[in-house]
């Protein structure tokens, strides 16, 4: 952390007051603080402190109209502005953001992650996390340690835009136990679904903030020839199947029925999907926030150029599709020997998920959804494997094999 960074607090409430302050100059901020909002803007110009930390809730000019003053001043451009408040309502976080806040932190405090969390504003990073990484099915047991055995879920984390949750398989259930300790509330998210197969939708029952009052969802996947995405969850949550049924719900959940499209979230955000090689309807997501790009591309099928299931136009539009992104998470389900003897199954070798992101120009490269039936020291063959192929491309982009609850900051 950088020792010579300035932060003022602006709030009207001693005991914030006096907690912010411990946490920052522990971290190693100079720490200057104001309780009466309407000398807020003198302080502002006299100290040009490098972050801005302002409560909403103040008498005289409250911390929304601050934050607006603030970004009208060309001279204060570079300053980060942080709201921290009791509101935990869209409303007034979404307004936060117009206004031309950088952050929106909701009170108590969390002094664990606090830090960390600025720090993350100072970057204006897209932060990844892994939450399951198996396909098929969860396979619990001692060859399954490393890298974890959960199904198919990642977040993607925006300063300003929204939160990403792509995939619902079993690993959606340790994000929502991460989610529940960190005390994360209200949370607005949208959950990319890839397809409905059982490993990519089976933990979303097991997904507690989907029944906390506050909390809003939209729930997006590519419709199967006429089934509609609410549909899909519905028939899921049957009481055939599982106990209860998505009307128990009390978060607010949209559905968005989707096929290839671009659509733009807001905060300088945009998501882009491409229908995948795989049986039924399948999508692969792709972000853009700030110069930056992450693709999400599992359950995919590449043939080879002298296969004569190979399609050229559809390796084209997928090429182009990751061209020059900054992290692509792609199907890496086998070997190079088992995808020989797995053809039509849907899936692709760590091999050729490398070639594919040579060709693309991708910086980095997670493999992903990885056959059930792999051991964690198979799973490390498959990377070796395909580090070595980009090796002998002589590429430059790097290849990782993410384990469950790494993370990776973009």
């Amino acid at each position: 952390m950088n020792p010579f960074r300035s932060a003022l607090a602006i709030d009207d409430d001693p005991a914030t007051l006096a907690l912010i302050r411990s946490l920052l100059e522990k971290g190693g901020y100079r720490f200057l603080e104001e309780s009466d909002s309407m000398r807020a803007m003198a302080r502002i110009e006299q100290e040009r402190p490098d972050l801005i930390l302002l409560d909403i809730m103040m008498p005289g000019i409250d911390g929304l109209q601050l934050c607006r003053m603030i970004r009208e001043r060309q001279e204060f451009d570079r300053c980060k502005v942080v709201i921290v408040t009791a509101k935990p309502y869209e409303y007034d976080r979404q307004r936060a953001i117009q206004f031309g806040a950088d952050a929106y932190f909701t009170k108590p405090i969390t002094p664990g992650t606090f830090l960390e969390s600025l720090e993350q504003v100072f970057l204006d990073a897209m932060q990844l996390r892994f939450w399951g990484v198996r396909g098929t099915l969860p396979v619990p047991g001692p060859e399954s340690v490393r890298y974890g055995g959960n199904t198919n879920c990642i977040t993607l984390h925006l300063t300003k835009g929204p939160f990403f949750i792509f995939d619902a398989g079993s690993g959606i259930r340790n994000l929502s136990d991460h989610l529940l300790a960190s005390r994360t509330f209200p949370i607005a998210a949208k959950i990319l679904i890839s397809h409905p197969h059982w490993d990519h939708i089976n933990g979303l029952p097991f997904f507690v903030p989907l029944y906390m009052k506050g909390n809003e969802f939209e729930i997006c996947c590519v419709t199967q020839h006429g089934v509609s995405t609410r549909q899909m969850i519905s028939d899921q949550m049957d009481g055939v199947y599982f106990p209860i049924k998505i009307k128990e719900f009390s978060a607010r959940v949209y559905f968005r029925d989707l096929q290839e499209e671009c659509w733009d979230v807001g905060h300088g955000a945009t998501v882009s999907t491409l229908l995948l090689n795989h049986p039924g309807a399948c999508l692969g997501y792709r972000i853009d926030y700030g110069g930056r790009k992450v693709a999400y591309v599992t359950d995919q099928e590449l043939y080879p150029a002298d296969h004569p299931h190979h399609h050229p136009m559809q390796e084209q539009k997928l090429l182009r599709f990751l061209d020059g992104v900054d992290v692509a998470i792609l199907d890496a389900t086998y070997s190079e020997a088992e995808v020989r003897q797995k053809r039509g199954w849907g899936h692709s070798s760590a091999r050729q998920a490398a070639g594919l992101a040579h060709q693309a120009g991708v910086k980095t490269l997670c493999l992903h959804h990885h056959d059930p039936d792999q051991t964690d020291d198979q799973i490390a063959a498959k990377l070796a494997e395909a580090e070595a192929h980009l090796a002998a491309l002589r590429s430059s982009t790097r290849c990782l094999a993410p384990a469950e609850g790494e993370s990776l900051t973009v």
